[in-house]
């Protein structure tokens, strides 16, 4: 069996879905994490995301992000380390995910999101 996630393909992300995933105050604070880390590393690990909730609502979270495409998830050890899909995004959907980032960092307080000081520095 492999532990490797299930991700759709590129033509498989459909806009409802997407949608629908970004509508959750969580799941859009990790999507608002991950393109603020980008600048740093592609990647953060699942407990990057500790202040957020609990490990088993953080799972259920990361799986929904995974299936509906906006995030993808790879498996190094022990490790699932995780990167927005932002080429495939672009492809489907040209300038959502950055229109959604722009909006989360007006609303950052009010959606209780983690601001930049809680980026993660990579060596």
């Amino acid at each position: 069996m492999s532990r490797t996630p299930h991700h759709p393909t590129r033509e498989q992300i459909e806009l409802p879905m997407v949608l629908d995933c970004l509508s959750d105050p969580t799941r859009l604070a990790i999507v608002y994490q991950l393109a603020q880390q980008e600048r740093v590393s592609s990647e953060l690990r699942c407990g990057d995301f500790n202040a957020l909730s609990g490990k088993s609502n953080l799972a259920y979270h990361f799986a929904k992000l995974r299936e509906c495409g906006l995030m993808q998830t790879r498996i190094v050890g022990t490790s699932r380390l995780m990167r927005l899909r932002r080429e495939d995004l672009e492809a489907r959907f040209p300038g959502l995910l950055d229109a959604v980032i722009k909006s989360a960092a007006k609303d950052a307080d009010r959606l209780q999101l983690m601001s930049e000081c809680d980026v993660v520095e990579v060596d």
